[in-house]
């Protein structure tokens, strides 16, 4: 198909591709950019077409799948703004940076269970609770790896049912 058939063609179905377009977008500005970007990537892909093809299929094709790209690119890009005026469901506590007196009460009672632990499983506990890996207690300590592990658990379980106790 020659080059002036094919701007025939595609002129002649534009009214067809418009209606397709305003079904797909249901907003006449948008359907006009679809139908827009569609007659350039037919034109831009012209000797892609083979001529005993179903021309109007072989547009109607391109311009679905320029529709759907675009609205995963617009899924993609929004931003999500709650501009609901529920105010009393925000935890203001929690997002003061000021900690409620039931939480000041816990942490006393946790620092005070972890006082009353015994050294050997005190210390290996507390280090890991700064952030030290299991290797590094390991060799701060001098003892094998998996003597930290079990003191570490051994300390968490002796915590978790003084702490039961407490409440």
């Amino acid at each position: 198909m020659g080059s002036i058939q094919f701007h025939e063609k595609i002129i002649s179905i534009q009214d067809h591709l418009f209606h397709f377009a305003l079904m797909l977008t249901t907003n006449r500005e948008d359907a006009f950019d679809l139908l827009q970007d569609t007659t350039l990537r037919a034109l831009d892909n012209q000797e892609k077409y083979v001529n005993d093809n179903n021309f109007s299929a072989w547009t109607v094709t391109i311009m679905r799948n320029i529709f759907i790209n675009n609205y995963r690119k617009e899924i993609l890009n929004q931003n999500y703004f709650d501009t609901s005026a529920d105010y009393y469901q925000l935890n203001l506590l929690q997002n003061s940076g000021y900690s409620s007196p039931e939480d000041i009460y816990m942490e006393k009672e946790i620092n005070a269970a972890i006082r009353q632990l015994e050294p050997f499983v005190k210390i290996p506990f507390c280090l890991c609770l700064e952030g030290y890996t299991y290797d590094e207690i390991s060799e701060k300590m001098e003892v094998p790896i998996g003597t930290v592990k079990s003191r570490i658990s051994i300390a968490r379980q002796e915590l978790q049912r003084k702490l039961e106790g407490a409440q």
